[in-house]
């Protein structure tokens, strides 16, 4: 979803619900604030920007105070920086998972022009991406740009100080947004059009002709061909189960933002099929408002995931938070909306009893001091699976 990074105890009980199942570098569980906590919670969060040592230990003290267990952590390519954030996440005894978009990649000299996606009209996502500037998409069927993200992810993994690697943009471009976006771009996306619907470079459509004999630039109306959906759900499948070997192999964990589903959405707009991916945790961006939704179908995709997932692996619903509430129904981006902290327990009552192992928020810096006050008493409910 456009700019939506985007954009795993502290205590005994999410030492098990932990995708990794590791012990924190120092334990409280027996610290009365947060002794009592039953909803695990990890936080997207990036940086750091000019922060200095200290300053991003009072953060992430901060955060663990709050009830936040784990860091799904975006700053940058440079190792460097997740060994130095790293190290601070364990010294508070916060899981620190390093957050790095995957498919989608600006500028690089490792990476050449003729790397990136092409629409159904034969353009690059290099030079013409779609919706925004920033969504270069590389072609999942080059063994060229696996070979990057593995040697990007790979020697981040084999950092001490990083728990594990969270992928993100691990899927197409959105052939079709979520209907809360479509006034932004002044778009009715009742269909899949061609400007939108990738990868028609040479490799993919040559790839897919020899594999089930159909010249998909030849059909009328790519979409009706499901052999051609299910290519590319096979290609972003591969590039993740081959970056899970890798990871692995490191002895740490790997988990991924997803869209909601999987069926319901993310197969349909981004051919994301994660129910197959043999990973350690899911993030499902259950972020209601982009989809004109209430908190209820929080739940309904929570549940969707969790039964897609035949409850093998733990699945934390991720939350979008509104950041200035009281104007919310001013702001014409949907970016700007999200949850009010009225809603805020809502959702996570609805993701807990349709079988999440916990939820993620986005933001931690989104939160107001209203929806911290919600954030504390919810945490700390016995929610039952419905």
């Amino acid at each position: 979803m456009i700019k939506y990074l985007c954009l795993i105890a502290i205590i005994v009980l999410t030492a098990c619900s932990s995708p990794a199942g590791k012990k924190k570098q120092q334990s409280d569980a027996d610290t009365p604030e947060l002794s009592d906590i039953k909803v695990p919670v990890y936080a997207w969060l990036g940086g750091p920007g000019k922060a200095t040592d200290q300053e991003i230990l009072d953060n992430f003290t901060d955060l663990k105070n709050k009830g936040i267990i784990g860091l799904l952590y975006n700053g940058g390519h440079d190792p460097l920086t997740y060994k130095r954030v790293g190290g601070i996440a364990h010294e508070v005894g916060l899981e620190f998972q390093s957050w790095i978009p995957t498919m989608i990649q600006g500028k690089n000299p490792k990476l050449p022009p003729e790397l990136y996606a092409f629409n159904g009209l034969g353009e690059s996502a290099w030079d013409k991406p779609a919706y925004a500037d920033y969504y270069k998409f590389l072609c999942p069927s080059r063994e060229e740009v696996y070979l990057f993200l593995e040697e990007l992810y790979g020697q981040i993994a084999d950092l001490e100080e990083v728990d594990g690697i969270h992928l993100d943009y691990i899927r197409f471009p959105d052939v079709i947004l979520a209907r809360g976006l479509w006034d932004k771009y002044g778009l009715v996306m009742d269909r899949e059009y061609p400007q939108y619907d990738y990868c028609y470079c040479d490799h993919c459509v040559e790839e897919f002709q020899e594999q089930s004999g159909i010249d998909i630039r030849s059909v009328e109306d790519p979409a009706e061909v499901e052999e051609w959906k299910q290519y590319r759900y096979d290609l972003i499948t591969e590039i993740v189960e081959r970056l899970n070997k890798r990871v692995h192999e490191s002895g740490k964990i790997i988990t991924a933002a997803v869209f909601p589903g999987p069926n319901s959405v993310a197969k349909k707009i981004v051919r994301q099929e994660w129910n197959k991916w043999n990973l350690d945790a899911f993030f499902p961006m259950n972020y209601n408002d982009f989809y004109l939704e209430d908190t209820d179908w929080v739940g309904q995709v929570t549940r969707e995931g969790v039964t897609a997932l035949n409850n093998s692996k733990p699945l934390y619903s991720g939350l979008f938070i509104c950041p200035k509430p009281e104007i919310k129904s001013q702001q014409v981006d949907p970016e700007n909306h999200g949850l009010l902290p009225e809603e805020l327990e809502d959702a996570i009552r609805e993701s807990m009893e349709n079988g999440a192992a916990g939820i993620c928020l986005f933001t931690p810096g989104r939160m107001t001091e209203a929806h911290w006050e919600v954030f504390e008493k919810a945490i700390r409910t016995e929610f039952t699976i419905k």
